[in-house]
């Protein structure tokens, strides 16, 4: 089993997802009120690994991608992005900025701060506070880590169900090369080009309050989102791949125009005559070729990787049960006394699972084959109203994202109270992609206080889940749940 959920305690946020700027949102009206700094979502990675990933990752893409060699340009570029990254949230990164000699309007980063600028993007802007707008895009993704972010949800997808019960680290952190393997090697890779609508909005947000920070005209933004509808209209040639993966919707610079005049016009904008040159020496220079060779191919590359086998030969659970306590206090439950439990060395999670249960798989992390899986979950999408129904939908959702071979049984989904709460259970099942075995995931989820739940998750062969069901059933009358000690 993999799902790509990384949920080894509160800290599990909803996703920023990002994208290159082609991402577009739904429209805000003006009159909206603030809204507040986004923040970075879940990730397995430290600041320090975020850095050595994305150094590797640059080293990696620049034997492969036409970098310009100016010392000119680069250094405007970076001063420029010098003026942003003093305005940044977060961690200090080695930023960098280095042009692409590509015709195509596009900008990336890698995590740490190592950011690339396209040669059709420099000659497109209209002057220093749009490119200023997008460099400011682009240094969000890196401060609010959207791809070691993205990295880290792919891990999980790799890295099967002992995820979901915060196993991962279980003993010593795992290291950034085995993270890294799992998910498919580093360089131009689609964990880290590969972004969701909603980071986009949030690079946009946090992207024109550095502008205004650092003096740039924040409605700059506004305006080269409409220069890209512009061109789109006009010459689709050159803006054909990036919106082929990130279509964008007309509200975009509506949307940052509205947060510009929120924000107030700046008293003085910086703007640099300097630029104006720079671009004439780019169009001096011979045509840059068209694309860049490779780098949309292997974003849209993903894979998906089992690790073999098929389940063990388990012993049947004891009628005996013992209690396992969460160290926290979140929970406690009963569970058979020949199984063990292996609680996650940080965060809320637990797997309480029989001898040979849990398996190690290639890459790295646990699988399992049979078991159940606590912990806590705070809703990754906004949807609804916030109630327990949206919030198991949501984790319906995201577990069938990592694991499409399972599917709701008709009619499975009821009510049901758990410990004194309301609860909800939904079967899932299908044919196991690294056993071949049919095998079924029973959700069960218990709404907390602030609308985060505790679920649990009752894995198994779907030969095997009629026998056991007695035994969860006991595990499930047996828990007791305390979310003041999470929410305190």
């Amino acid at each position: 089993m993999a799902f790509p959920l990384v949920i080894a305690g509160p800290a599990a946020r909803r996703p920023f997802a990002a994208a290159l700027l082609g991402l577009a949102l739904v429209a805000a009206p003006a009159s909206a009120p603030a809204q507040e700094d986004p923040q970075p979502g879940f990730n397995l990675f430290s600041v320090q690994q975020d850095i050595e990933i994305g150094r590797q990752s640059a080293a990696q893409a620049e034997r492969e991608l036409p970098v310009l060699r100016d010392a000119t340009l680069e250094r405007h570029l970076n001063a420029l992005a010098g003026r942003l990254v003093a305005a940044a949230p977060g961690a200090k990164y080695p930023y960098r900025v280095r042009a692409v000699d590509a015709a195509e309007i596009n900008a990336f980063t890698f995590p740490g701060g190592f950011l690339y600028v396209n040669r059709g993007l420099l000659e497109a802007a209209r002057n220093e506070s749009e490119l200023a707008g997008v460099l400011a895009h682009e240094i969000s993704h890196v401060a609010l880590r959207h791809g070691t972010h993205q990295a880290s949800k792919a891990y999980a997808a790799q890295a099967g169900l002992g995820i979901l019960g915060g196993l991962l680290g279980r003993g010593s952190d795992q290291k950034t090369g085995q993270i890294i393997a799992a998910v498919g090697g580093l360089g131009l890779n689609a964990v880290f080009l590969k972004f969701s609508r909603s980071d986009e909005h949030q690079a946009d947000l946090v992207g024109i309050r550095m502008m205004k920070k650092a003096g740039y005209d924040p409605e700059a933004m506004a305006t080269f989102f409409d220069l890209l509808t512009e061109k789109q209209a006009h010459e689709p040639g050159a803006l054909e791949r990036f919106f082929s993966s990130h279509p964008a919707s007309s509200d975009r610079a509506t949307r940052m125009r509205a947060e510009a005049e929120r924000l107030g016009p700046v008293s003085r904008p910086r703007d640099s005559s300097d630029y104006a040159r720079i671009q004439e020496s780019l169009r001096g220079r011979p045509s840059a070729a068209r694309g860049t060779p490779g780098l949309r191919e292997r974003v849209e590359q993903e894979s998906r990787q089992g690790s073999g086998g098929s389940y063990p030969s388990l012993e049947p659970p004891s009628t005996q049960m013992r209690t396992f306590r969460q160290r926290n206090g979140f929970f406690s439950v009963s569970y058979p006394g020949n199984w063990r439990a292996y609680p996650a060395a940080r965060g809320y999670g637990a797997v309480l699972a029989p001898e040979g249960g849990v398996q190690a798989i290639a890459g790295g992390g646990e699988d399992v084959r049979q078991g159940v899986i606590f912990n806590h979950y705070d809703p990754f999408e906004e949807r609804g109203n916030g109630s327990l129904e949206d919030a198991t939908d949501d984790l319906v959702d995201q577990v069938r994202r990592g694991s499409p071979h399972l599917r709701e049984k008709v009619g499975s989904q009821r009510r049901q109270t758990v410990d004194g709460g309301r609860g909800i259970r939904v079967v899932l099942y299908g044919p196991s992609p690294t056993t071949g075995e049919e095998e079924q995931v029973e959700v069960l989820t218990r709404e907390l206080s602030d609308g985060h739940i505790l679920y649990a998750l009752f894995v198994a062969r779907r030969d095997d889940a009629e026998r056991l069901g007695p035994t969860f059933e006991r595990m499930v009358k047996s828990l007791r749940v305390d979310d003041r000690s999470v929410h305190k």
